[in-house]
């Protein structure tokens, strides 16, 4: 666990990804060759600026994300998302060599699944619609697991995460604390597991995710003025010190405090926005930037699995973007707002 130790920061803004795998050769070029399929920023910015949702999907038309003729609502755009979504993780589970490594990801739907399913249990709060197929558990599993008690036929990822969430929401009934309690538990795992299999790449990913989240953290509870100091997850680059500190300081100098780490440009924006338009969408979308600048730094990798990974996130990146861009256009939000967010 050394290097899920280490002090921040020995790198100035993103973290080493690791080195070359000659296994992934043929399945590396074959990434180059589709990634260049992605949307470019002038397409998803007339997207985002079509006067009305029909000229937003028609402007779609030509991709692979087309509807169906005369298909044009918000139920036929989801379906297309997400046989869109399922393809890419099916050809991320075909080119990716090392077994271990797709199991690590489908995981993240067995986590979403797992939180489905408690707060179908235990609120009147339910989360999306239904189980997602995509992860390692059978859906069927976790309706079983709550009606019959039996959270031992989880595998041991879900186990812990499925008892301290249930716990934690017995103890203050706020339903906030089942996705805590899911949430670290599966920031834990996913580090672990990038530590045992000596993932540099994999490594720096879930670090930076768990960064990004206590970023967004930190924001909401300043904004909400909440008194609460222990919702941080452990395991990113920057302490939670810090973090905690930022709460207690004025938006004018939060900016300051995290400057000497590689976050400072999305604490900035993210502190601009929020104290001019009260709202986070400049933070997510910094958020997603960052993230997406770490994925583009795989183009340095000739063969690995490191260019098949972001792949995948950018892709799926790309799908919640055009899912966020038509919803928006269906409820006639300006093209500003939806910029904001994107771009």
């Amino acid at each position: 666990m050394k290097k899920a130790e280490q002090a921040i920061v020995d790198f100035y803004i993103y973290p080493p990804i690791g080195g070359d795998d000659w296994r992934h050769t043929f399945q590396t070029a074959r990434i180059r060759a589709i990634e260049m399929q992605l949307l470019t920023k002038t397409a998803l910015l007339d997207l985002a600026n079509a006067e009305t949702f029909e000229a937003a999907a028609d402007l779609l038309s030509a991709t692979e994300y087309a509807l169906p003729q005369g298909a044009a609502s918000l139920a036929e755009v989801e379906k297309i998302l997400l046989l869109r979504r399922s393809a890419v993780r099916e050809l991320f589970g075909l080119l990716c060599l090392d077994k271990s490594i797709v199991k690590l990801f489908k995981t993240r739907d067995d986590f979403a699944n797992l939180r489905l399913a408690i707060r179908r249990t235990l609120t009147v709060k339910p989360v999306g619609t239904d189980y997602s197929s995509d992860g390692n558990v059978p859906t069927e599993m976790f309706q079983s697991a709550f009606e019959k008690d039996n959270l031992d036929i989880f595998p041991y990822y879900l186990q812990a995460a499925a008892e301290n969430a249930v716990l934690a929401y017995y103890q203050n009934k706020d339903v906030r604390s089942i996705d805590y309690e899911i949430d670290a538990a599966q920031a834990q795992y996913n580090l672990d597991e990038a530590c045992r299999l000596e993932n540099i790449f994999l490594i720096g990913l879930f670090r930076i995710h768990t960064d990004l989240t206590n970023i967004r953290t930190m924001f909401r509870l300043k904004f909400s003025q909440s008194e609460q100091r222990n919702a941080f997850l452990q395991g990113g680059f920057v302490e939670l010190e810090r973090l905690t500190k930022a709460l207690d300081l004025g938006y004018e100098t939060v900016g300051q405090l995290f400057f000497v780490t590689p976050y400072y440009q999305v604490v900035e924006a993210g502190t601009a926005y929020l104290s001019s338009d009260k709202s986070f969408l400049k933070l997510e979308q910094q958020c997603d930037e960052f993230l997406t600048g770490f994925l583009k730094t795989t183009i340095q990798i000739t063969t690995g699995p490191q260019p098949i990974i972001a792949y995948l996130l950018m892709k799926e990146n790309e799908i919640r973007k055009i899912r966020l861009i038509l919803t928006a256009k269906k409820n006639s939000l300006t093209p500003k707002l939806i910029l904001d967010r994107i771009l």
